[in-house]
């Protein structure tokens, strides 16, 4: 748990702070019981097996300006946007050369709500000597709503995440889909201040049939909503982008944004997991849900459902289907400095 959780002088008005646990067990008892029964049955299931060749993934976002100085190697390198802070053409080149400098076969490149120069619509913010000039990417692939195929030859041997024996020996192919966007709800400024790229009216529906459904990966820089996105009381992603993600259901999703939500989980899509959803989009503006009935029916469901489901795998070895889900920020916090673990991941 964030130690911030337990500051008591936590400021309710910044989204992008943790809310303290003594404010959640006061405001939303029933949620927060929803919260961590469904992540604890989660944690109990067996992390699904990645195909063969495994594919490593490694997934870092939200660097601002900042070059991490151990970076594992892999197959694919993927940035999930906020390479910059002022996002003028300086800062977003910089980042691009450390990028394209990095021994990963492949490097592939959203945007984010900080890189100003490359929305069209905020570029214009910049003073004019902060946007001119021209990028040059390189071998860096930029997505923009974009889909992005490639073919990975896949050498000598990757460890699985476990630590299990090595997956593949020789060489090897696999062709991987991959698809990026980077426009993200809108937010209350706040101490962040000045302009932001991308942004869209919270609760509009940017998302719904913008993603092929042969996805492999999927790489945005806003969360979906209510995963790692930090979750409670109401969450910082996106409704739409959820559903589109469930639609899909891609192998990999990787994005950034709100930094106190880094890490990785596995999403089973099964009625455990629809049961969460609902539970937490329930809205209760008085008695702080305890009286509400959808909000116990839908706790009582993701238990119900969550054990039936960790039996099936545990007893049974039956798999739902998954997708794994990494919210990649480097930055550690709001403290504007690097403290996150970069994420390697094994498809």
């Amino acid at each position: 748990m964030h130690l911030a959780f337990l500051n008591p002088f936590h400021d309710p008005t910044d989204e992008f702070e943790p809310t303290p646990f003594i404010r959640l067990l006061f405001c939303a008892p029933i949620k927060l019981l929803l919260h961590h029964a469904h992540h604890l049955i989660i944690s109990l299931r067996s992390a699904p097996l990645p195909s063969q060749p495994a594919i490593r993934v490694v997934c870092i976002s939200d660097t601002h300006t900042h070059t991490p100085a151990n970076v594992p190697d892999g197959d694919i390198l993927i940035h999930a946007g906020d390479l910059t802070n002022a996002g003028n053409v300086a800062e977003i080149q910089a980042q691009i050369n450390w990028l394209a400098g990095l021994p990963h076969r492949e490097v592939v490149v959203v945007a984010g709500n900080h890189d100003v120069f490359l929305d069209a619509r905020t570029r214009s913010h910049l003073e004019e000597r902060e946007r001119s000039g021209q990028l040059d990417w390189k071998r860096v692939h930029y997505l923009q709503h974009r889909r992005l195929s490639l073919t990975i030859e896949v050498e000598g041997s990757h460890e699985s995440g476990d630590d299990r024996t090595p997956l593949l020996v020789g060489q090897r192919q696999r062709r991987i889909r991959i698809y990026g966007a980077p426009q993200i709800p809108s937010f209350f400024t706040g101490k962040a201040g000045g302009v932001h790229a991308f942004m869209y009216p919270r609760g509009q529906n940017a998302w719904s049939e913008t993603v092929p459904e042969d996805t492999d990966i999927l790489v945005t820089h806003t969360p979906p909503k209510w995963h790692l996105d930090l979750e409670l009381p109401l969450g910082l992603g996106c409704e739409h982008l959820l559903k589109e993600v469930r639609r899909v259901k891609p192998a990999l999703h990787v994005f950034g944004h709100v930094h106190w939500g880094a890490g990785k989980t596995v999403v089973w899509w099964d009625k455990a997991h629809d049961a969460y959803v609902q539970g937490m989009a329930v809205q209760s503006k008085w008695t702080h849900g305890i009286l509400n009935p959808r909000l116990w029916w839908s706790s009582v469901r993701v238990v119900y459902r969550g054990v039936r489901e960790l039996l099936w795998d545990r007893v049974w070895g039956g798999k739902s289907s998954n997708t794994i889900m990494v919210n990649a920020a480097q930055v550690h916090g709001n403290t504007g400095k690097l403290g996150n673990p970069v994420q390697v991941v094994d498809i």
